[in-house]
């Protein structure tokens, strides 16, 4: 059954207490684990396919609309405060634009013309991932085919069960009709939002941004976030508060900088140089094993 077909054991949801409604709706959406987990072999060589990208110097772009294009707008959109990556390397697109963020934009999911030039500027370093539950917008579809002829690598996130000719490959999360149907809202937005989580978390894991646990990149842009910073600094360091604060200043607020100054005894531009030389990784630049 497909994300728009009625499942006839929600026929007369609306009739259900409150309660009943809470428990169909914890119980569907442990179906999405299990269908993640039945997609785990696609999701690894997509995310594959995204380090890969970004190590040749290429994007990563998320197409998508309604509910799909909306999640990649999130996931692309948390990738600079998370992991200071720059916002074009990891980012989105969504049938009707910016409004289309809050508001519905009559008609924007079934131009095709609009997903062709969408993706006029793609290049052949780099990989559209395409967002559709119901495996069949057409904004989508022409802006997957249109990243293919231009020679990026184009990958088809989806709930639907139809089969494709043209990407490189597809994230089938066979998630079953909503408990509304058609509503992708709900266990296909869900699916949708995690396997996001799980492609670009595990691509800036294997790029160094990540170091035992920590998110070494991360941008100290609030009261928190600052203190987060600092206790990273100083819980791979070993160095006092008032230690962290001096590196994290010196260091232009980047923590992974300052852990390189404190550790290695370097100044600003030698940790950076460093850095440099080891593609990113705080691990291989304290030549820990």
């Amino acid at each position: 059954m497909s994300t728009e077909d009625i499942d006839p054991r929600f026929a007369d949801i609306d009739l259900f207490s409150v309660e009943e409604i809470i428990g169909i709706m914890n119980g569907e959406d442990l179906h999405v684990v299990k269908a993640i987990k039945d997609a785990k072999d696609s999701i690894s060589m997509a995310t594959k396919d995204a380090i890969n990208t970004i190590v040749s110097g290429g994007s990563i772009v998320y197409v998508g609309a309604g509910t799909s294009g909306r999640l990649g707008m999130l996931d692309a959109s948390e990738m600079q405060p998370t992991f200071n990556l720059p916002t074009n390397i990891i980012r989105a697109i969504i049938a009707g634009g910016e409004k289309a963020i809050t508001t519905a934009v009559e008609g924007a999911e079934d131009d095709e013309d609009a997903g062709r030039k969408a993706v006029s500027d793609i290049k052949e370093k780099d990989m559209l991932l395409g967002i559709t539950a119901s495996g069949s917008t057409p904004f989508v579809i022409s802006a997957l085919r249109e990243g293919k002829r231009r020679g990026a690598k184009c990958w088809l996130l989806t709930c639907s069960n139809k089969e494709y000719d043209f990407p490189d490959g597809v994230i089938r999360v066979s998630v079953g009709p909503e408990i509304i149907a058609g509503s992708t809202r709900l266990k296909a937005g869900t699916a949708t939002k995690i396997v996001l989580n799980i492609v670009s978390t595990t691509t800036m894991i294997k790029l160094g941004r990540v170091y035992k646990g920590y998110m070494v990149d991360v941008v100290p842009s609030s009261k928190k976030l600052k203190g987060r910073a600092l206790r990273i600094i100083q819980d791979t360091t070993g160095c006092g508060h008032e230690d962290a604060k001096a590196f994290l200043e010196k260091s232009g607020g980047n923590a992974k900088i300052a852990i390189v100054m404190y550790i290695k005894k370097l100044s600003y531009e030698d940790a950076i140089d460093l850095l440099e030389k080891m593609g990113g990784s705080l691990r291989k630049a304290l030549g820990v094993g």
